[in-house]
Formats: structure tokens, sequence, C-alpha cells
């Protein structure tokens, strides 16, 4: 196999399994195993499955979905969709069949490749509505005799009997850099959703600029625990492109829900998380350590603290010293090497936190143990990342400098604008929403405030879209659950809180004649409405309200907890718009007492 130019992460997987061939390149859970698959393996899939492609007839451009959990044949898909100069269109695994209908029609999906059989009954029941789409292909066996569906080993049987080593090389050299790979679909939580165009050059910049200031800490020898959604930007970009680059291994988790097994099982030297994870393994911590004797509280308190002092030595690369250098190396002895080997952290040298803020006591908890984590910042339609803080100076609470060739400023409204190559080429099929993205000197709009300091950081204080992102990562629209919620005779308004927080909450105005005439129905005598509201029956009714009204939502978009206001809003006060929409902020700022106690133990 010759060498071809690095102009598209296909060209640069083929130059890869040239150099590594045999070792491993993915591993992936196989009977309760990890099993190991190398380039050479990966790269057998990946031409097969590119044979049968062009077999099938796909164009350059054509577009190509995939619905499926995280899993090599993800990869292999990827991978091959792009050698063939196609692209392609993730598609969240845990989408609706309406959900993944919109994007099949928008984006025109000449085909789809779906993990099994549950993906499949949601493609079946849209399919005779997409003209476009000319057959699936399943990784999984499934029940069907339908001569458009085809199994993922029969695509690769035919594949490889297909002598298509010229017109894939040919393929491959035909990309150019600018040429669109892929559309990843946004949330959708705010309407319609947004089909992101990134181009080869995106992604191949924004792994160049990556790698220009973590070249020297991350190398092939680095093995990552993917574990994020492949249909993310970040993870897309991070743990499987730039591990690609490196040469690394990587290594696919389960499920976030078995993380912590698999952090065990593999031991990896990187991660890129979303900040949940941190959270929940330095809660987990906490929680057993408060169950622990007390000669255990007293030696991790004492730890607790000599961590604390470690930060600014691991944040700014200086070395311990002296007195303060052996107590380290003891509390490390004791304590922190004996958290990080229970945690499977032990070979950790750099652990990355992206999609949402991660508050500064967690990140500090892993820091002053040793485990440097590194904070950054991006969106979807910048590849997505811009900033993210340096190995030699880290600083919690911010999101770091740019990137190398990214320019970042503030505008007036306190908005962070991006430019730089690694942003999008438009919205797919809208030029009016791309042109309203970007000002007349073409930086992008992110939505995001911000603050940069003198070293060039940039923090970020807040949103101006009220798309709230929860601590998790998850984009979600208060709007569509606030009207649920207001389906409720017993509820006059709501807002639901949440941004930069671990899990929903709710502030609900009560329709105080329902509830007072509801309440003289069950004999509840109360002096006024302050006491109503605090009344035990009262707030069982709202939590039964609040949970019936929101049941169709997703986990992450239950409202866990809420509180009852005795309270007005309207446009006097300051609350509402002239349209009567909540002034969320104004909300916030007002109440924020209240949310605060929502949020403590």
């Amino acid at each position: 196999m010759g060498r071809f130019e690095n102009t598209s992460m296909a060209a640069v997987f083929q130059n890869q399994a040239e150099k590594y061939g045999d070792r491993t390149c993915v591993s992936y859970k196989k009977e309760g195993q990890y099993a190991d698959i190398s380039w050479k393996r990966m790269n057998t899939m990946i031409r097969a499955l590119a044979s049968f492609l062009l077999s099938m007839g796909i164009k350059k451009g054509e577009r190509i979905a995939i619905f499926s959990p995280n899993r090599y044949e993800w990869w292999v898909t990827d991978l091959a969709v792009m050698s063939i100069a196609a692209v392609d269109i993730p598609i969240y695994s845990t989408n609706s069949a309406r959900e993944a209908f919109y994007i099949l029609d928008h984006s025109a999906a000449n085909a789809c490749f779906v993990a099994g059989q549950e993906w499949l009954d949601k493609l079946l029941k849209i399919k005779d509505l997409l003209p476009n789409l000319e057959f699936i292909v399943s990784y999984e066996p499934v029940k069907q005799e339908n001569p458009a569906i085809y199994s993922f080993d029969d695509a690769l049987s035919r594949g490889q009997a297909l002598d298509t080593e010229n017109e894939f090389s040919q393929r491959i050299k035909s990309i150019n850099r600018n040429d669109l790979a892929t559309i990843l679909y946004t949330s959708g939580t705010t309407g319609t959703p947004k089909g992101v165009m990134l181009s080869h050059n995106n992604f191949m910049s924004d792994i160049e600029q990556v790698l220009a200031d973590f070249s020297e800490i991350l190398s092939e020898n680095d093995r990552f625990l993917s574990f994020l959604p492949l249909s993310h930007a970040l993870e897309r970009t991070t743990s499987y492109y730039i591990a690609i680059t490196l040469g690394s291994s990587v290594a696919l988790a389960e499920d976030f829900s078995t993380i912590q097994q698999n952090l065990l099982e593999i031991r990896p030297t990187v991660i890129v998380s979303v900040p949940r994870l941190f959270e929940k393994i330095h809660a987990g911590i906490t929680a057993k350590v408060s169950k622990a004797s007390l000669i255990k509280k007293a030696l991790f308190s004492w730890a607790v603290r000599i961590a604390a002092k470690n930060v600014k030595y691991v944040c700014t690369g200086n070395p311990r010293k002296g007195w303060f250098s052996f107590k380290y190396r003891i509390a490390d002895r004791l304590v922190f090497s004996k958290i990080k080997a229970a945690l499977g952290m032990d070979r950790m040298n750099f652990a990355f936190s992206g999609g949402g803020p991660l508050s500064v006591s967690d990140i500090e908890f892993f820091i002053g143990m040793g485990i440097p984590v590194i904070e950054g910042y991006g969106l979807t339609e910048t590849s997505p990342i811009t900033n993210v803080n340096r190995s030699w100076l880290i600083k919690p609470g911010t999101v770091g400098p740019p990137l190398k060739d990214t320019e970042i400023r503030i505008s007036d409204e306190g908005e962070v604008l991006i430019k730089g190559p690694q942003v999008m080429l438009g919205y797919f099929k809208d030029e009016k929403t791309t042109a309203e993205s970007f000002t007349p000197d073409e930086f992008f709009k992110t939505g995001d405030l911000g603050l940069i300091d003198e070293d060039g950081y940039l923090s970020i204080t807040g949103r101006i879209k009220e798309i709230i992102i929860t601590s998790g990562g998850s984009n979600i629209s208060p709007q569509n659950i606030e009207n649920s919620i207001k389906d409720s005779s017993f509820i006059e308004q709501v807002a639901v809180i949440g941004d930069r927080r671990k899990y929903l909450s709710a502030l609900v105005l009560p329709a105080f004649e329902e509830l007072e005439t509801w309440a003289e129905e069950k004999g509840i005598t109360c002096s006024g409405r302050e006491e109503l509201v605090g009344n035990e029956q009262v707030i069982a009714l709202y939590e039964d309200e609040i949970k019936r009204r929101t049941s169709q939502f997703a986990r992450v978009q239950q409202v866990r907890k809420f509180r009852l206001l005795n309270a007005e809003w309207s446009q006097e006060t300051g609350e509402l718009t002239p349209t009567l929409k909540i002034k969320r902020m104004v909300i916030e700022k007002k109440y924020s007492n209240e949310i605060e106690e929502m949020y403590t133990a």
C-alpha cells in the first residue's frame, strides 16, 4: 500500500495501518472479555466495506447515515464512507424513529447503517417515507428477508470479492481538505435540528491544533478509553481521530453505566469525558469515606488537605520540594495510590473534560491526587475544540487559551466569538441561519457569555441562548418541559433550572385559586398562602403533578427537585417580557437562595 497525502482521516488511517500493522488499534468487549483488533484487520474491513459501497453505486458526496451506539463497526463504517469521498450522517443511538426520520429526510441519506434489530425496527417504521434511502446494513443479525437489508458480515464478504483497489485509492486521493466530511445534527431542543457541516479540513485542523500543544505528552503508547457517543463531536475528534493520528490504541467502553468497571479492566492512560463522570467518582469516594472508621476518615481528611496544597504544583508544572514533597509521597502511598488503583486510574497521565463546566472542587480533587484534569471548550460548529488548558498552566474554573490559529474575542454584549480553521462550513440547507451565525468579519457567534483574563484564558460565565447544558453535557430545552408542566391546572408559572448543574430543578408558582379549592376539599387549613405552599400534602400533590406531566421526557430531562413560591411573576415586577415569556436570568438571580437550597445535600 502506498502512502497518501493527509487530506482526510481516511488517508491518515491508511498511512497508520501501514505503519502499525499487527499492533492493537481497537479493543471491544466480547463475551465478557476485551478482544483486540489490529490496524491491519481494521483496514481489511474498511477496504471491504468501501468496496461494497462502491458496488452499491455510492458516489462522491453522497450521504450515508450511522444509527448505532459506539462499536468498532462504527469506526469501520465512518472510515469506509470517508475513503470513498462520501459524507456520513451520525444519528444518536437514543433518538426516536421520529427524530431519526427528520435527519434522514433532511440529509437525503442514500443508506443507513444500524446497530441491530432495535434500530432497524425504528427505521422500518419510517422507511416508506424516505424515497432516497436505498439500502440498510445491520451490524448484528436481524429478522428480515428484505433484499434492501444487508448484514454487516454479508456486506464485507461482498466487498472482499471485488477488485476495487484502484478506485479506492483514486477516491481517497480525490478528497480535497475543504470537501464536506460529515453533517452533525444538533439536538433540536430549541426547534428544528440544524445540520452542522464539517469539512475534512475542519477535523484535520482541529487535530493539528491540539497536537501542536500536546504532542509531547500524548503518544502512540497511550491507551484511550472511549465512552462518549461517537455522534458527539468531542468524542469523534479526540478519543477517535486524535488517537488514530497518534497511533494510540483505543478500548471501547460497553456503556456509560459500566464505565467504572471498564476503567478497572483497561486502566487507560488518557480519557476524555464530560464533567458527570468526575462528579460521580468524587461523590462516590466521599460517600464511601463517610461510612469508614474514624481512623480512615482522619487519614483521608489529612490526605485531602495535602492534595489541596498539591494543586498549585500540578497546575504550574513545578516540582514539589522539601517537607511537603515528603508528606505528599506518604499521602500518595497510603491514600492516593490506593484510590487511583481502585478506580482504574493508576496509569492515568491526563484526563480531558469538555461538553460542560466542571466544578472547581471536582477538578481540584483529581488534580491534587496527581491526575491532571484539563478542561477545554468548543461546540459542534467548531469541530469542536477551540480552547483548552495547557499542561504547563492549568487554571481551574477556566477553559484555557485558544488553540493555535484560533482567534477569540468578546463582543460588546459579552458573547464569545470565534474564528479559526476548525469553524464549520455552515448549516446544511440553511443559508439564512448560517449567515445570522457569523459577524460581518466572519467570527462565529457561540451564544455563550465569557471573559478573557490576562493570560488569554477564557472563562464561560453564562449563555445567551436558553438551552440548559447540564454538568453531564446534556442539552435540554427548558421551554418544552415548562410547557408540559404548565398543562397542570394547579400550576400558573414554572422556571426549569439546571444549567451547569447535575440535575434539573424547578421554581413553581401555584395557580392559587385551584390549589385553595383542592385544599379546602381535602380539609387542609392554613393561615395563608405562605403556609399553604409549605404543607406536606400540597408538596406531594405538586410532586405528582410534575412527575405525570414530564413522564414522556428522558430521565435526564426529569425535574428532580422543585420549590413552590408564594409569588406572582409579571412584566411590572421584572420576571416576564412584554410577550409574557420568563426572563430566566432575572429569575435565577432573584431566587438564587431558593435555587441553591435545591442543590445542597
